[in-house]
């Protein structure tokens, strides 16, 4: 069951990322500026967090075999329908509807994280989000070698039937469940809300993880532009390639998990906050070109693909213990958060990358990096002092 799951993470996450590799032949083909095609890019990622806020909480009100089968279904629905699209305002609603539906990894995390003990949560997690890593990955290297050779609707096309494919797999081995929670659907789109007005360590973690995610958006977004600019004058295939470097991610997600269950969260997304910044500095020696600009790149994003999936791991774990009986709400209110980040994230690095170049871009990251890097440190100083407080005065016993 962990198999099939972790294959329906890949499958839905993949249909988030694919586009970030083929923004240029989107412009070609349909004849725009590589800025507006990226348009695209923004468009699904704010549907997938308009699904990740309107559907998510549905997995704590409704049978997960059905739900599952059901997105999947429409998500590949639209995948082929942005295949088809004739004008880019066309394939900007197709993504904005396969964003929507693509929602499944949130949906099925609830769902793994009630089925086994603590102990062995952060275990399990780990192993769900490499997953979707090698979906997001995997995805950007079909996109971009397909696009490459059959055009940009060829990723859509293909996408669309394999994920119709999958909801048939998932309709025949996913055993039925019984829903969690009896509670109205308005209530449950307000609870996500609430939990965040009233959870101090759910609003850190969504804090922590929609400022690092915009970073990371931001990046992959403009990686695109840069490559096949007049740096590096290549193709939407070694956007793909690239990508597929980070599949290391795969392997170090399920580790993390396992020292988050060992260790904690707050341990795990420090280091994570670091490695960011040391990205940031990585990234920035792309902007010289040739092979050492390749090198610099291929290095950055595979610490970046490591530090921010193993940082949303930890903020996930920090995340769910906060109610048990609430995951589906906890994570709609934490993924939803990350995905406005990475939303904005993909916005403001074209913006950036359009004015500033590729220096900026790597700026970009640091500044959001350091967001929450300065109120982890806050937040263990203040745990010091009040530990010192508490701390008896000599003699007192």
């Amino acid at each position: 069951m962990l198999l099939v799951l972790t294959l329906t993470c890949g499958v839905a996450v993949g249909n988030i990322y694919f586009p970030q590799a083929i923004v240029p032949l989107i412009a070609s083909g349909l004849h725009t500026s590589a800025g507006s095609a990226s348009m695209v890019v923004t468009a699904t990622q704010i549907g997938y967090t308009a699904g990740i806020f309107l559907l998510v909480p549905l997995g704590d009100r409704l049978p997960y075999r059905p739900l599952l089968v059901t997105l999947l279904a429409l998500a590949g629905l639209g995948l082929l329908g942005a295949g088809c699209a004739p004008t880019l305002p066309v394939l900007v609603a197709a993504g904005v509807l396969v964003g929507v539906t693509s929602v499944a990894a949130q949906v099925i995390a609830p769902l793994a994280a009630g089925l086994v003990t603590a102990d062995r949560r952060g275990a399990v997690m780990g192993t769900l989000l490499s997953g979707s890593t090698g979906g997001m990955l995997l995805a950007r290297t079909f996109s971009g070698t397909l696009g490459e050779s059959l055009g940009w609707r060829a990723p859509y096309l293909g996408g669309g039937i394999l994920v119709l494919a999958l909801a048939a797999v998932l309709a025949r081995t996913v055993p039925a469940t019984p829903a969690p929670s009896r509670a109205p659907y308005p209530a449950l789109l307000a609870e996500p809300l609430r939990l965040l007005r009233a959870e101090p360590r759910l609003r850190r973690s969504c804090v922590h993880q929609a400022s690092v995610f915009a970073g990371f958006s931001a990046v992959w977004t403009c990686l695109a532009l840069l490559l096949t600019g007049p740096a590096y004058g290549l193709g939407s295939q070694a956007v793909g390639m690239l990508a597929l470097v980070g599949a290391a991610t795969m392997v170090c997600t399920p580790l993390a998990g396992r020292l988050v269950d060992r260790k904690g969260p707050d341990p795990v997304g420090f280091v994570c906050l670091l490695g960011v910044l040391l990205c940031a500095v990585v990234l920035a020696g792309g902007a010289a070109g040739g092979a050492t600009g390749l090198t610099a790149l291929t290095l950055g994003t595979l610490l970046l693909d490591i530090a921010m999936q193993s940082g949303m791991l930890a903020n996930q774990a920090r995340a769910f213990a906060v109610r048990p009986d609430a995951r589906g709400r906890l994570n709609t209110a934490y993924m939803t958060c990350a995905y406005l980040g990475g939303s904005a994230g993909s916005w403001l690095g074209v913006h950036v990358y359009g004015r500033a170049g590729w220096w900026g871009v790597c700026a970009l990251l640091a500044l959001l990096a350091g967001v929450p890097l300065s109120r982890h440190l806050g937040v263990r100083r203040t745990a010091r002092t009040g530990a010192g407080m508490r701390m008896p005065r000599e003699g007192a016993c």
